[in-house]
């Protein structure tokens, strides 16, 4: 008899697809489903579990569970020792593919794998065997680098400040972009036929990456992305390894695009008149030769002027840079509580100390206050006088409405990056307000407050004494614990992340709020 050949010791791929196309494994593999439903093919000999699926163009293959291989048939584990002087060909995807390979309908893994430059270049793909090999499966466009799912949130948007809003999204980087959708759902894969459009996306060129500070976010975890156009995220996952290799994906990317953040206006403009002008020389016609030229010259200046306007408006720093830099003044509506005492060198804000003043001195017997809105439009013109450092008297009489005061003043802590009772400490209040021992309840309270920060405090007192005081009022302006805890519940506490349980948390935000009036004098002493 005849040694077998390397051809016969190795099966071809489309006997291998063949087998499992109807239903029964290959020698040595064991069929079983995963709490998902999905076939795991489970070897006989090492236990290692494979998936299989198909790419966009029908062809199946084959992922190892923990994501570190795929290839275009399942291993083949030959107990007998292999013929000398032929190696067995391999089928891996690893080594013929030139381009990374995206792993389609991978729900929590962020693996894809990434062909080194070395064996892209000592790849021949003029030889038979990388003819026969199937090209794998990729995106139709461009293949993607990373992808997982983060909590993500924009706090600067084309320069403008925009309010903290955390949701899980999921994040693929490709290229030179980052691509944001609400989510990869469990039939569908982002890279699959019935792909979800992106939410939005991100160009990192000329961006930048950095460990987010505490004041940007109380989570951990966090990482800060800047963007050249003046937008800025906030990208966090709780799993520190998770977070560590997307800021060194997002720095690799950031600095290898780094020479293109000068060309990437440029490439959408149409190709050189020259060209053009080449081409246009060929017509037999002098008139329309001359016409062509003409246009040509034109066009070659109009370009020309465009690239250099468009390298000035991208060059342009952005709002944040030159806020920071000491030219532009932070706004009082948006700001930081604690930047803005810091900025004010006070305690507590000086717009909210006049508000207060302003309410006790004329509004304390006005019915329905700080339940009773305001006109809008008025507020907005107190809010604008207020951002832009313009001499504000509420005693004017074009603020004599006193629920345009109470209105703003209720603005004022509505529109705070982080609420007067912070994100990390609002979980921390809810527990203590179901305590059941209403001592034990008050002690918890008092407590949590005392970690809270200095002007978070200092606002704090100011504030729930004023409201005591427009509670003693209640006989005329009917304005009770119960209705100004309602009022002012969800306006100081709020949760970082909005769950479906907004109901309930309202209830323990009221709660929380008509405690701390009820036992005012026991929290903040006499």
């Amino acid at each position: 008899m005849e040694p077998l050949s390397s051809e016969e010791n190795c099966p071809s791929t489309h006997s291998s697809q063949s087998d499992s196309q109807y239903g029964s494994p290959p020698r040595g593999w064991s069929e079983e489903l995963d709490e998902h439903g999905h076939t795991l093919y489970v070897s006989e000999y090492t236990n290692e579990k494979w998936i299989k699926h198909v790419d966009e163009q029908g062809r199946p293959y084959y992922y190892s569970a923990d994501g570190s291989r795929s290839e275009w048939e399942l291993p083949k584990y030959n107990l007998s020792p292999p013929i000398s002087g032929e190696a067995p060909k391999s089928h891996s995807l690893e080594r013929k593919q030139q381009e990374p390979i995206v792993l389609t309908k991978w729900r929590h893994s962020t693996y894809v794998l990434d062909i080194s430059d070395k064996e892209s270049v000592n790849a021949k793909p003029n030889s038979p065997e990388s003819d026969s090999c199937p090209s794998s499966p990729k995106h139709p466009s461009t293949p993607s680098e990373k992808c997982g799912v983060l909590n993500v949130t924009k706090i600067t948007e084309h320069g403008k400040k925009v309010r903290k809003n955390w949701a899980s999204t999921w994040t693929v980087l490709q290229g030179s972009s980052l691509l944001f959708a609400k989510g990869q759902g469990s039939g569908t894969s982002w890279f699959g036929g019935n792909q979800s459009k992106p939410e939005f996306t991100v160009d990192l060129r000329g961006g930048s990456v950095e460990w987010a500070s505490k004041e940007k976010s109380s989570k951990k975890h966090v990482i800060e992305l800047k963007t050249r156009v003046g937008t800025e995220l906030l990208i966090q996952s709780e799993i520190d390894s998770v977070i560590n290799d997307w800021f060194r994906a997002l720095s690799e990317t950031i600095n290898t695009h780094a020479w293109e953040s000068d060309e990437a206006i440029e490439e959408d403009m149409p190709e050189s008149p020259g060209s053009e002008k080449h081409d246009k020389e060929k017509d037999p016609r002098d008139s329309k030769k001359n016409r062509v030229k003409n246009s040509s010259m034109e066009s070659s200046e109009q370009k020309k002027t465009r690239v250099k306007l468009k390298k000035f408006l991208t060059r342009r720093p952005t709002l944040q840079a030159v806020r920071d830099k000491g030219y532009i003044k932070d706004q009082v509506f948006g700001c930081s509580l604690t930047a803005l005492c810091q900025r004010e060198g006070t305690s507590v804000p000086n717009f909210v100390k006049m508000c207060i003043e302003h309410v006790e001195n004329t509004g304390l017997n006005v019915d329905g206050l700080y339940r009773v809105s305001g006109n809008l439009a008025v507020i907005q013109k107190l809010r604008f006088a207020v951002n832009h450092d313009e001499k504000v008297n509420l005693d004017d009489s074009k603020w004599e409405d006193i629920h345009v005061t109470t209105g703003a003043l209720k603005m004022l802590f509505r529109e705070l990056p982080e609420p007067l009772f912070t994100y990390a400490s609002f979980n921390d209040f809810v527990e203590a307000i179901k305590n059941s021992d209403y001592k034990q309840r008050v002690q918890s309270i008092k407590d949590l407050i005392k970690q809270l920060p200095k002007p978070n405090q200092e606002t704090m007192k100011v504030l729930f004494k004023h409201l005591k005081r427009v509670i003693d009022h209640g006989e005329v302006n009917r304005m009770t614990t119960q209705s100004v805890a309602i009022v002012f519940g969800p306006t100081l506490l709020r949760p970082e992340i909005e769950t479906g349980n907004m109901a309930v948390h309202m209830v323990y935000q009221n709660q929380i709020v008509e405690l701390i009036l009820l036992e005012y004098e026991n929290i903040f002493g006499r």
